[in-house]
Protein backbone atom coordinates (compact mmCIF):
# COMPACT_ATOMS: atom_id res chain seq x y z
CA UNK A 1 0.00 0.00 0.00
CA UNK A 2 2.60 2.60 0.74
CA UNK A 3 4.81 1.67 -2.24
CA UNK A 4 1.51 2.27 -4.14
CA UNK A 5 1.10 5.35 -2.87
CA UNK A 6 4.40 6.31 -3.30
CA UNK A 7 4.14 5.96 -7.13
CA UNK A 8 0.92 8.05 -7.04
CA UNK A 9 2.81 11.01 -5.42
CA UNK A 10 5.69 10.43 -8.09
CA UNK A 11 3.53 11.02 -11.02
CA UNK A 12 1.59 13.70 -9.50
CA UNK A 13 5.53 15.75 -9.11
CA UNK A 14 6.37 14.68 -12.88
CA UNK A 15 2.69 15.65 -13.97
CA UNK A 16 3.40 19.46 -12.05
CA UNK A 17 6.56 19.62 -13.31
CA UNK A 18 5.48 19.23 -16.41
CA UNK A 19 3.00 21.57 -16.19
CA UNK A 20 4.92 24.61 -14.89
CA UNK A 21 7.38 23.79 -17.66
CA UNK A 22 4.64 24.28 -19.93
CA UNK A 23 4.04 27.31 -18.60
CA UNK A 24 7.16 28.63 -18.27
CA UNK A 25 7.63 28.42 -22.07
CA UNK A 26 4.23 30.20 -22.43
CA UNK A 27 5.10 32.78 -20.26
CA UNK A 28 8.34 34.09 -19.41
CA UNK A 29 7.19 36.03 -16.36
CA UNK A 30 7.43 32.71 -14.74
CA UNK A 31 10.63 31.79 -15.55
CA UNK A 32 13.07 31.94 -13.14
CA UNK A 33 14.37 35.57 -11.16
CA UNK A 34 17.21 37.39 -12.99
CA UNK A 35 16.80 35.79 -16.46
CA UNK A 36 16.01 38.44 -18.97
CA UNK A 37 12.63 37.77 -20.26
CA UNK A 38 12.37 36.84 -24.27
CA UNK A 39 9.54 38.48 -25.70
CA UNK A 40 9.35 35.93 -28.42
CA UNK A 41 7.45 33.04 -28.49
CA UNK A 42 8.53 29.36 -29.78
CA UNK A 43 6.58 28.34 -32.97
CA UNK A 44 7.46 25.15 -35.65
CA UNK A 45 9.72 26.74 -38.39
CA UNK A 46 8.17 28.30 -41.03
CA UNK A 47 4.82 28.85 -39.70
CA UNK A 48 2.50 31.46 -38.30
CA UNK A 49 -1.23 32.01 -37.51
CA UNK A 50 -1.34 28.89 -35.45
CA UNK A 51 -4.27 29.85 -32.89
CA UNK A 52 -6.99 31.07 -35.79
CA UNK A 53 -9.40 28.47 -34.66
CA UNK A 54 -9.40 30.48 -31.04
CA UNK A 55 -9.21 28.91 -27.43
CA UNK A 56 -10.77 25.39 -26.88
CA UNK A 57 -11.39 27.09 -23.42
CA UNK A 58 -14.25 28.98 -25.10
CA UNK A 59 -17.12 27.24 -25.05
CA UNK A 60 -19.97 27.37 -27.84
CA UNK A 61 -22.63 26.07 -25.63
CA UNK A 62 -24.03 29.57 -26.03
CA UNK A 63 -24.80 29.18 -30.31
CA UNK A 64 -28.25 29.00 -31.20
CA UNK A 65 -29.13 25.77 -33.41
CA UNK A 66 -29.18 26.89 -37.23
CA UNK A 67 -31.43 25.14 -39.49
CA UNK A 68 -29.92 26.22 -42.68
CA UNK A 69 -26.22 24.62 -43.22
CA UNK A 70 -23.96 27.76 -44.76
CA UNK A 71 -22.35 25.11 -47.34
CA UNK A 72 -21.38 25.98 -50.69
CA UNK A 73 -24.79 25.74 -51.60
CA UNK A 74 -26.10 28.61 -49.15
CA UNK A 75 -23.28 30.93 -49.80
CA UNK A 76 -23.29 31.24 -53.58
CA UNK A 77 -27.37 31.29 -53.31
CA UNK A 78 -26.72 34.19 -51.43
CA UNK A 79 -24.04 36.15 -52.74
CA UNK A 80 -26.04 36.09 -56.51
CA UNK A 81 -28.88 37.29 -54.56
CA UNK A 82 -26.18 40.07 -53.17
CA UNK A 83 -24.98 40.71 -56.70
CA UNK A 84 -28.30 40.84 -58.36
CA UNK A 85 -29.19 43.56 -55.73
CA UNK A 86 -26.02 45.65 -56.77
CA UNK A 87 -26.66 45.50 -60.69
CA UNK A 88 -30.04 46.78 -60.16
CA UNK A 89 -28.72 49.86 -58.35
CA UNK A 90 -29.32 53.13 -60.62
CA UNK A 91 -28.35 56.25 -59.61
CA UNK A 92 -31.12 59.43 -59.37
CA UNK A 93 -29.99 62.04 -61.03
CA UNK A 94 -32.05 65.13 -59.88
CA UNK A 95 -32.07 67.82 -57.46
CA UNK A 96 -32.18 67.14 -53.97
CA UNK A 97 -35.28 68.77 -52.26
CA UNK A 98 -33.96 68.34 -49.01
CA UNK A 99 -31.20 66.91 -47.06
CA UNK A 100 -30.72 64.83 -43.92
CA UNK A 101 -27.16 64.43 -42.51
CA UNK A 102 -26.49 62.02 -39.62
CA UNK A 103 -23.41 62.29 -37.64
CA UNK A 104 -22.16 59.68 -35.52
CA UNK A 105 -19.73 61.28 -33.32
CA UNK A 106 -16.69 59.15 -32.88
CA UNK A 107 -18.80 56.11 -34.36
CA UNK A 108 -15.55 54.23 -36.05
CA UNK A 109 -16.34 51.15 -38.49
CA UNK A 110 -15.17 48.92 -35.40
CA UNK A 111 -18.21 50.72 -33.78
CA UNK A 112 -21.05 50.28 -36.63
CA UNK A 113 -19.08 46.21 -36.88
CA UNK A 114 -20.00 46.06 -33.17
CA UNK A 115 -23.26 47.21 -33.01
CA UNK A 116 -24.26 45.36 -36.05
CA UNK A 117 -23.44 42.17 -33.84
CA UNK A 118 -25.04 43.35 -30.75
CA UNK A 119 -28.08 43.97 -32.83
CA UNK A 120 -27.94 40.39 -34.30
CA UNK A 121 -27.85 39.38 -30.47
CA UNK A 122 -30.83 41.20 -29.72
CA UNK A 123 -32.61 39.89 -32.78
CA UNK A 124 -31.60 36.41 -33.21
CA UNK A 125 -30.51 37.60 -36.56
CA UNK A 126 -26.74 37.67 -34.98
CA UNK A 127 -23.74 37.79 -38.18
CA UNK A 128 -26.43 38.45 -40.59
CA UNK A 129 -28.19 41.22 -39.60
CA UNK A 130 -28.30 44.27 -41.71
CA UNK A 131 -28.32 47.91 -40.22
CA UNK A 132 -31.06 50.52 -41.78
CA UNK A 133 -28.03 52.68 -43.13
CA UNK A 134 -26.30 49.31 -44.64
CA UNK A 135 -29.69 49.05 -47.21
CA UNK A 136 -28.49 52.51 -48.32
CA UNK A 137 -26.80 51.60 -52.08
CA UNK A 138 -23.41 54.11 -52.31
CA UNK A 139 -20.85 54.45 -49.25
CA UNK A 140 -17.57 55.78 -49.46
CA UNK A 141 -14.38 56.04 -47.25
CA UNK A 142 -13.62 59.51 -45.79
CA UNK A 143 -10.44 61.02 -44.45
CA UNK A 144 -10.76 62.90 -41.54
CA UNK A 145 -7.06 64.55 -40.77
CA UNK A 146 -7.37 68.61 -39.42
CA UNK A 147 -5.23 71.42 -41.03
CA UNK A 148 -2.76 71.07 -38.20
CA UNK A 149 -3.55 67.19 -36.59
CA UNK A 150 -3.23 64.02 -38.65
CA UNK A 151 -5.74 62.97 -35.95
CA UNK A 152 -8.85 65.17 -35.74
CA UNK A 153 -11.07 66.50 -33.26
CA UNK A 154 -14.78 66.98 -33.28
CA UNK A 155 -14.19 70.62 -33.89
CA UNK A 156 -11.69 70.93 -36.60
CA UNK A 157 -13.94 68.49 -38.46
CA UNK A 158 -17.21 69.83 -38.16
CA UNK A 159 -15.77 72.78 -40.28
CA UNK A 160 -14.59 70.46 -42.83
CA UNK A 161 -17.55 68.13 -43.48
CA UNK A 162 -20.35 70.89 -42.81
CA UNK A 163 -18.09 74.07 -44.68
CA UNK A 164 -15.82 71.94 -46.89
CA UNK A 165 -12.95 73.81 -45.71
CA UNK A 166 -10.40 72.50 -42.81
CA UNK A 167 -9.40 74.34 -39.92
CA UNK A 168 -7.14 73.66 -36.88
CA UNK A 169 -7.84 71.79 -33.88
CA UNK A 170 -10.39 72.80 -31.41
CA UNK A 171 -11.56 75.66 -33.87
CA UNK A 172 -15.11 76.20 -35.31
CA UNK A 173 -16.44 77.89 -38.54
CA UNK A 174 -12.94 78.88 -39.37
CA UNK A 175 -10.58 78.83 -41.69
CA UNK A 176 -6.54 77.60 -41.15
CA UNK A 177 -5.57 81.58 -40.71
CA UNK A 178 -7.21 81.15 -37.35
CA UNK A 179 -4.80 79.64 -34.67
CA UNK A 180 -6.33 78.12 -31.45
CA UNK A 181 -7.92 80.68 -28.99
CA UNK A 182 -6.82 83.57 -31.26
CA UNK A 183 -9.92 86.52 -30.73
CA UNK A 184 -9.23 88.51 -32.84
CA UNK A 185 -8.52 86.08 -35.63
CA UNK A 186 -11.55 84.58 -35.61
CA UNK A 187 -13.15 88.40 -36.08
CA UNK A 188 -12.16 88.67 -39.24
CA UNK A 189 -14.69 87.54 -41.85
CA UNK A 190 -12.41 86.80 -44.69
CA UNK A 191 -11.20 83.95 -42.33
CA UNK A 192 -15.14 82.75 -41.73
CA UNK A 193 -16.26 79.64 -43.51
CA UNK A 194 -19.80 78.62 -44.76
CA UNK A 195 -21.46 75.67 -43.99
CA UNK A 196 -23.93 74.15 -45.91
CA UNK A 197 -26.88 74.94 -43.67
CA UNK A 198 -26.41 78.05 -44.39
CA UNK A 199 -26.87 77.52 -47.58
CA UNK A 200 -29.91 76.23 -47.41
CA UNK A 201 -31.02 79.16 -45.12
CA UNK A 202 -29.96 81.61 -48.32
CA UNK A 203 -31.57 79.21 -50.39
CA UNK A 204 -34.63 80.32 -48.42
CA UNK A 205 -35.23 76.80 -46.87
CA UNK A 206 -34.88 75.85 -43.61
CA UNK A 207 -33.12 74.28 -40.81
CA UNK A 208 -32.69 72.23 -37.64
CA UNK A 209 -30.26 70.73 -35.58
CA UNK A 210 -30.93 67.75 -33.05
CA UNK A 211 -28.28 66.18 -30.83
CA UNK A 212 -27.89 64.34 -27.33
CA UNK A 213 -24.77 66.43 -26.60
CA UNK A 214 -25.23 69.95 -25.68
CA UNK A 215 -26.40 72.03 -28.71
CA UNK A 216 -23.58 74.19 -28.31
CA UNK A 217 -20.92 71.27 -28.36
CA UNK A 218 -18.54 71.15 -31.08
CA UNK A 219 -20.22 69.01 -34.00
CA UNK A 220 -24.28 71.34 -33.92
CA UNK A 221 -21.98 74.38 -33.61
CA UNK A 222 -19.89 73.62 -37.03
CA UNK A 223 -23.54 74.47 -38.35
CA UNK A 224 -23.62 77.65 -37.05
CA UNK A 225 -20.76 78.97 -35.25
CA UNK A 226 -17.12 81.07 -35.28
CA UNK A 227 -14.90 80.73 -32.50
CA UNK A 228 -11.56 80.31 -31.89
CA UNK A 229 -12.14 77.70 -29.30
CA UNK A 230 -14.70 74.81 -29.13
CA UNK A 231 -15.18 75.21 -25.31
CA UNK A 232 -16.15 79.50 -25.72
CA UNK A 233 -20.20 77.84 -25.13
CA UNK A 234 -20.88 80.60 -22.85
CA UNK A 235 -19.26 83.75 -21.79
CA UNK A 236 -18.63 82.22 -18.42
CA UNK A 237 -15.89 79.94 -20.51
CA UNK A 238 -14.36 82.56 -22.19
CA UNK A 239 -14.19 84.66 -18.85
CA UNK A 240 -12.67 81.81 -17.14
CA UNK A 241 -10.00 81.26 -19.78
CA UNK A 242 -9.40 84.73 -19.39
CA UNK A 243 -10.53 86.00 -22.41
CA UNK A 244 -13.39 89.23 -23.38
CA UNK A 245 -16.68 88.00 -24.30
CA UNK A 246 -17.38 91.38 -25.40
CA UNK A 247 -15.08 91.02 -28.06
CA UNK A 248 -15.51 87.35 -29.00
CA UNK A 249 -19.03 85.92 -28.93
CA UNK A 250 -19.61 82.66 -27.18
CA UNK A 251 -21.15 79.89 -29.08
CA UNK A 252 -24.61 79.58 -27.23
CA UNK A 253 -24.90 83.67 -28.10
CA UNK A 254 -24.34 83.19 -32.07
CA UNK A 255 -26.47 80.31 -31.35
CA UNK A 256 -29.61 82.88 -31.11
CA UNK A 257 -28.21 85.75 -31.98
CA UNK A 258 -26.34 84.89 -34.33
CA UNK A 259 -26.92 85.73 -38.90
CA UNK A 260 -27.20 81.53 -39.02
CA UNK A 261 -28.01 80.46 -35.72
CA UNK A 262 -31.21 82.95 -35.46
CA UNK A 263 -32.53 81.39 -38.60
CA UNK A 264 -32.51 78.12 -37.54
CA UNK A 265 -36.03 76.43 -37.00
CA UNK A 266 -35.61 73.06 -34.76
CA UNK A 267 -33.04 73.34 -32.20
CA UNK A 268 -32.56 70.44 -29.97
CA UNK A 269 -30.34 68.33 -27.30
CA UNK A 270 -28.73 69.43 -24.06
CA UNK A 271 -26.94 72.64 -22.53
CA UNK A 272 -29.33 74.47 -20.78
CA UNK A 273 -27.13 75.77 -18.66
CA UNK A 274 -24.77 77.67 -21.30
CA UNK A 275 -28.39 79.97 -22.13
CA UNK A 276 -29.36 80.79 -18.82
CA UNK A 277 -27.15 83.45 -15.87
CA UNK A 278 -25.86 82.42 -12.84
CA UNK A 279 -28.70 82.82 -10.26
CA UNK A 280 -31.02 81.28 -12.25
CA UNK A 281 -32.69 77.69 -11.01
CA UNK A 282 -32.54 74.70 -13.54
CA UNK A 283 -36.13 73.00 -14.01
CA UNK A 284 -34.93 69.94 -13.17
CA UNK A 285 -32.65 70.64 -10.40
CA UNK A 286 -29.46 71.01 -11.55
CA UNK A 287 -26.71 73.51 -11.19
CA UNK A 288 -28.75 76.73 -12.36
CA UNK A 289 -27.17 78.77 -15.06
CA UNK A 290 -23.77 79.26 -15.78
CA UNK A 291 -23.77 82.63 -17.78
CA UNK A 292 -21.91 85.81 -16.03
CA UNK A 293 -23.57 88.33 -18.49
CA UNK A 294 -27.17 88.03 -17.55
CA UNK A 295 -28.36 87.20 -19.94
CA UNK A 296 -31.22 84.73 -20.22
CA UNK A 297 -31.04 83.24 -24.27
CA UNK A 298 -34.22 80.88 -23.49
CA UNK A 299 -36.17 83.93 -22.96
CA UNK A 300 -34.43 85.83 -25.96
CA UNK A 301 -35.18 82.74 -28.41
CA UNK A 302 -38.37 82.91 -27.86
CA UNK A 303 -39.43 86.28 -27.57
CA UNK A 304 -38.41 86.69 -31.30
CA UNK A 305 -39.45 83.24 -32.44
CA UNK A 306 -42.99 84.18 -30.89
CA UNK A 307 -42.76 87.71 -33.26
CA UNK A 308 -42.67 86.08 -35.90
CA UNK A 309 -44.44 82.82 -35.73
CA UNK A 310 -46.19 79.83 -34.12
CA UNK A 311 -43.07 79.13 -31.72
CA UNK A 312 -42.57 76.12 -28.76
CA UNK A 313 -39.25 76.29 -26.09
CA UNK A 314 -39.82 72.12 -24.42
CA UNK A 315 -37.49 70.71 -21.90
CA UNK A 316 -39.16 67.43 -21.52
CA UNK A 317 -39.99 64.38 -23.27
CA UNK A 318 -43.70 64.63 -22.16
CA UNK A 319 -44.14 68.48 -23.76
CA UNK A 320 -42.16 67.21 -26.74
CA UNK A 321 -44.15 64.38 -27.54
CA UNK A 322 -47.55 65.95 -26.90
CA UNK A 323 -46.22 69.26 -29.58
CA UNK A 324 -48.88 69.71 -32.41
CA UNK A 325 -45.86 69.73 -35.23
CA UNK A 326 -48.46 70.50 -37.55
CA UNK A 327 -48.78 74.62 -36.25
CA UNK A 328 -45.18 74.95 -34.87
CA UNK A 329 -42.72 77.09 -36.91
CA UNK A 330 -39.64 77.47 -34.47
CA UNK A 331 -39.22 74.42 -31.94
CA UNK A 332 -36.42 74.43 -28.91
CA UNK A 333 -36.16 71.60 -27.17
CA UNK A 334 -33.37 71.70 -24.30
CA UNK A 335 -33.84 68.22 -22.31
CA UNK A 336 -31.09 68.18 -19.76
CA UNK A 337 -28.68 71.17 -17.92
CA UNK A 338 -25.67 69.29 -19.90
CA UNK A 339 -25.29 66.66 -22.25
CA UNK A 340 -28.39 64.37 -22.62
CA UNK A 341 -28.08 61.32 -20.35
CA UNK A 342 -26.65 58.46 -21.88
CA UNK A 343 -29.49 56.18 -23.04
CA UNK A 344 -28.93 52.83 -21.42
CA UNK A 345 -29.49 55.27 -18.48
CA UNK A 346 -33.01 55.07 -19.19
CA UNK A 347 -33.76 59.11 -18.36
CA UNK A 348 -37.66 59.01 -18.77
CA UNK A 349 -37.44 62.90 -18.91
CA UNK A 350 -35.25 62.68 -21.97
CA UNK A 351 -36.79 62.41 -25.96
CA UNK A 352 -34.75 59.50 -27.44
CA UNK A 353 -32.67 60.43 -30.74
CA UNK A 354 -35.43 58.74 -32.73
CA UNK A 355 -38.46 60.61 -31.04
CA UNK A 356 -36.37 64.18 -31.66
CA UNK A 357 -35.63 63.26 -35.08
CA UNK A 358 -39.20 62.25 -36.05
CA UNK A 359 -40.50 65.79 -34.25
CA UNK A 360 -37.87 67.77 -36.64
CA UNK A 361 -38.80 66.28 -39.59
CA UNK A 362 -42.55 66.88 -39.29
CA UNK A 363 -41.78 70.45 -38.27
CA UNK A 364 -39.44 70.64 -41.36
CA UNK A 365 -41.09 69.15 -44.22
CA UNK A 366 -43.89 71.75 -43.51
CA UNK A 367 -41.58 73.60 -45.75
CA UNK A 368 -42.57 73.28 -49.45
CA UNK A 369 -39.15 74.85 -50.80
CA UNK A 370 -37.35 71.81 -48.71
CA UNK A 371 -35.07 71.72 -45.38
CA UNK A 372 -31.21 70.77 -44.03
CA UNK A 373 -31.34 68.61 -40.99
CA UNK A 374 -28.19 67.99 -39.24
CA UNK A 375 -28.06 64.43 -36.35
CA UNK A 376 -26.03 63.70 -34.37
CA UNK A 377 -25.38 60.43 -31.86
CA UNK A 378 -22.76 62.37 -29.75
CA UNK A 379 -23.07 60.43 -27.04
CA UNK A 380 -21.46 57.34 -29.00
CA UNK A 381 -18.29 59.56 -28.55
CA UNK A 382 -18.70 60.31 -24.86
CA UNK A 383 -19.22 57.17 -23.99
CA UNK A 384 -15.78 55.81 -25.96
CA UNK A 385 -14.03 58.68 -24.57
CA UNK A 386 -14.49 57.08 -20.85
CA UNK A 387 -13.91 53.76 -22.78
CA UNK A 388 -17.64 52.15 -21.92
CA UNK A 389 -17.96 49.92 -24.82
CA UNK A 390 -21.49 48.94 -23.76
CA UNK A 391 -23.06 52.16 -23.29
CA UNK A 392 -21.14 53.44 -26.23
CA UNK A 393 -23.28 50.17 -28.80
CA UNK A 394 -26.41 51.38 -27.04
CA UNK A 395 -25.89 54.75 -28.41
CA UNK A 396 -24.85 53.45 -31.42
CA UNK A 397 -28.33 51.11 -32.08
CA UNK A 398 -30.19 54.62 -30.63
CA UNK A 399 -28.27 56.32 -33.79
CA UNK A 400 -29.78 53.56 -36.12
CA UNK A 401 -33.19 53.90 -35.22
CA UNK A 402 -33.57 57.62 -35.65
CA UNK A 403 -31.84 57.02 -39.41
CA UNK A 404 -34.46 53.82 -39.21
CA UNK A 405 -37.33 56.35 -38.83
CA UNK A 406 -35.77 59.39 -41.36
CA UNK A 407 -35.04 56.70 -44.15
CA UNK A 408 -39.14 55.94 -43.65
CA UNK A 409 -40.87 59.12 -43.46
CA UNK A 410 -39.18 60.47 -46.64
CA UNK A 411 -38.53 59.91 -49.80
CA UNK A 412 -35.48 58.92 -51.64
CA UNK A 413 -36.59 60.39 -54.93
CA UNK A 414 -36.25 64.29 -53.12
CA UNK A 415 -34.35 63.42 -49.91
CA UNK A 416 -30.48 62.82 -49.72
CA UNK A 417 -29.75 60.98 -46.56
CA UNK A 418 -26.28 60.96 -45.37
CA UNK A 419 -24.92 59.27 -42.16
CA UNK A 420 -20.91 59.35 -41.38
CA UNK A 421 -19.47 59.98 -38.56
CA UNK A 422 -16.63 62.83 -37.77
CA UNK A 423 -13.13 60.63 -36.72
CA UNK A 424 -12.94 57.35 -35.10
CA UNK A 425 -12.22 55.86 -31.59
CA UNK A 426 -9.47 53.47 -30.41
CA UNK A 427 -12.18 50.32 -30.34
CA UNK A 428 -10.40 47.51 -31.24
CA UNK A 429 -12.40 43.53 -32.11
CA UNK A 430 -9.94 41.22 -31.15
CA UNK A 431 -9.31 37.56 -30.39
CA UNK A 432 -11.32 34.38 -32.30
CA UNK A 433 -14.56 34.49 -30.81
CA UNK A 434 -16.99 31.64 -31.61
CA UNK A 435 -20.00 32.75 -34.24
CA UNK A 436 -22.71 34.17 -32.26
CA UNK A 437 -20.41 34.71 -28.99
CA UNK A 438 -21.47 37.51 -26.67
CA UNK A 439 -19.72 41.11 -28.82
CA UNK A 440 -19.43 42.59 -24.92
CA UNK A 441 -18.46 39.39 -23.22
CA UNK A 442 -15.13 37.38 -23.29
CA UNK A 443 -13.72 37.07 -26.65
CA UNK A 444 -10.71 34.62 -26.50
CA UNK A 445 -7.68 33.77 -24.04
CA UNK A 446 -3.91 35.16 -24.36
CA UNK A 447 -1.76 31.57 -25.13
CA UNK A 448 1.35 33.74 -23.19
CA UNK A 449 -0.50 34.06 -19.65
CA UNK A 450 -3.55 32.06 -20.23
CA UNK A 451 -5.91 34.70 -18.73
CA UNK A 452 -9.53 35.67 -21.15
CA UNK A 453 -9.75 38.71 -23.06
CA UNK A 454 -13.06 40.84 -23.71
CA UNK A 455 -13.22 41.13 -27.63
CA UNK A 456 -14.00 44.91 -27.61
CA UNK A 457 -10.80 46.71 -26.04
CA UNK A 458 -9.16 50.14 -26.39
CA UNK A 459 -6.02 51.00 -27.28
CA UNK A 460 -6.10 53.92 -25.04
CA UNK A 461 -7.91 55.67 -22.04
CA UNK A 462 -9.13 55.26 -18.83
CA UNK A 463 -9.50 51.63 -18.73
CA UNK A 464 -6.16 50.80 -18.59
CA UNK A 465 -5.80 48.72 -15.28
CA UNK A 466 -1.76 48.09 -14.87
CA UNK A 467 -0.36 44.43 -13.77
CA UNK A 468 -0.82 43.15 -10.19
CA UNK A 469 2.39 41.13 -9.55
CA UNK A 470 2.97 41.21 -13.23
CA UNK A 471 -0.38 39.75 -14.02
CA UNK A 472 -2.72 41.66 -15.88
CA UNK A 473 -6.45 41.78 -14.42
CA UNK A 474 -8.95 38.82 -15.58
CA UNK A 475 -11.66 40.49 -16.79
CA UNK A 476 -14.23 37.35 -16.04
CA UNK A 477 -13.52 38.05 -12.43
CA UNK A 478 -15.17 41.68 -13.22
CA UNK A 479 -18.67 42.43 -13.58
CA UNK A 480 -18.42 43.09 -17.75
CA UNK A 481 -22.27 43.24 -17.90
CA UNK A 482 -22.51 46.42 -15.68
CA UNK A 483 -23.66 49.37 -18.25
CA UNK A 484 -21.07 51.79 -17.46
CA UNK A 485 -18.27 48.82 -17.61
CA UNK A 486 -14.78 50.11 -18.58
CA UNK A 487 -13.15 48.20 -20.98
CA UNK A 488 -9.51 47.00 -20.87
CA UNK A 489 -7.29 50.28 -22.77
CA UNK A 490 -3.49 49.55 -23.61
CA UNK A 491 -1.88 52.93 -22.98
CA UNK A 492 -3.24 54.83 -19.65
CA UNK A 493 -5.59 58.61 -20.23
CA UNK A 494 -7.77 60.33 -18.38
CA UNK A 495 -10.06 59.92 -21.43
CA UNK A 496 -9.31 58.26 -24.88
CA UNK A 497 -7.78 60.12 -27.38
CA UNK A 498 -9.50 60.02 -30.92
CA UNK A 499 -8.13 57.23 -33.48
CA UNK A 500 -6.74 58.46 -37.15
CA UNK A 501 -8.02 55.88 -39.95
CA UNK A 502 -11.05 56.88 -42.19
CA UNK A 503 -14.61 56.59 -42.07
CA UNK A 504 -17.30 55.61 -43.81
CA UNK A 505 -20.36 57.36 -45.14
CA UNK A 506 -23.26 56.02 -46.75
CA UNK A 507 -25.79 57.36 -48.92
CA UNK A 508 -29.49 57.33 -50.29
CA UNK A 509 -31.03 59.52 -52.21
CA UNK A 510 -30.60 61.99 -55.32
CA UNK A 511 -26.54 62.01 -56.11
CA UNK A 512 -26.03 59.33 -53.72
CA UNK A 513 -23.58 58.06 -56.15
CA UNK A 514 -21.24 61.07 -55.57
CA UNK A 515 -20.15 59.03 -52.65
CA UNK A 516 -18.27 56.15 -54.11
CA UNK A 517 -14.48 55.56 -53.28
CA UNK A 518 -12.60 57.52 -51.08
CA UNK A 519 -12.60 61.94 -50.26
CA UNK A 520 -11.59 64.13 -47.79
CA UNK A 521 -14.22 65.27 -45.46
CA UNK A 522 -14.19 68.53 -47.05
CA UNK A 523 -15.33 67.08 -49.92
CA UNK A 524 -18.92 66.45 -48.43
CA UNK A 525 -20.29 70.01 -48.30
CA UNK A 526 -19.51 70.18 -51.71
CA UNK A 527 -21.04 67.16 -52.80
CA UNK A 528 -24.00 68.04 -51.34
CA UNK A 529 -24.10 71.74 -52.71
CA UNK A 530 -24.11 70.19 -56.28
CA UNK A 531 -26.84 67.89 -55.09
CA UNK A 532 -28.94 70.24 -53.61
CA UNK A 533 -28.65 73.48 -56.23
CA UNK A 534 -27.31 75.86 -52.91
CA UNK A 535 -23.80 77.37 -52.15
CA UNK A 536 -21.11 78.38 -54.36
CA UNK A 537 -19.51 76.27 -56.88
CA UNK A 538 -20.83 73.57 -58.86
CA UNK A 539 -24.58 72.80 -59.36
CA UNK A 540 -26.48 70.08 -61.01
CA UNK A 541 -29.04 72.56 -61.49
CA UNK A 542 -26.85 74.82 -64.15
CA UNK A 543 -24.93 71.38 -65.39
CA UNK A 544 -26.17 69.71 -69.10
CA UNK A 545 -26.77 67.02 -66.91
CA UNK A 546 -30.02 67.69 -65.61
Amino acid sequence: MARSVRFLLCLLLVGALLVDATWARADPRRKAKGKKKNRTRNTYEDQDHLHVTGSSRLLKKNRAPSSVIEDSHYWNQEMQKELQSQLEKEPIVKQAKNVIYFLGDGTSISTLTAARLLKGQLTGRYEHEVMAYETFPYSTLIKTYSADKQVTDSAASSTAYLSGVKGNQATIGVDANVPLADCDAMNVPQFHTTSILKNFQDAGKSTGVVTVTRVTHASPAGNYAHTAERHWESDDDINDFGGDPELCDDIAEQLVLGDTGAQIKVIMGGGRKKFTPKGVDDPEGGDGGKRDDGKNLIATWLQQKTAIGNSSYVWNRSQLMSLDTSTTQYLMGLFDWSHMAYAIDKDPSNPSLEEMTRKAIEVLQRDDKGYFLFVEGGNIDRAHHLNEHRSALEEALEFEKAIAAANEMTNPEDTLIIVTADHSQPLVINGYPERQNDILGIGDYSDVDGLPFTTLMYTNGPGYRGEENHIRPDPSQEDYEDPHYMGASTVPMIESHHAGEDVILYARGPHAHLFTGIHENAYIPHALRYAACVGDGLHFCTSDKQ
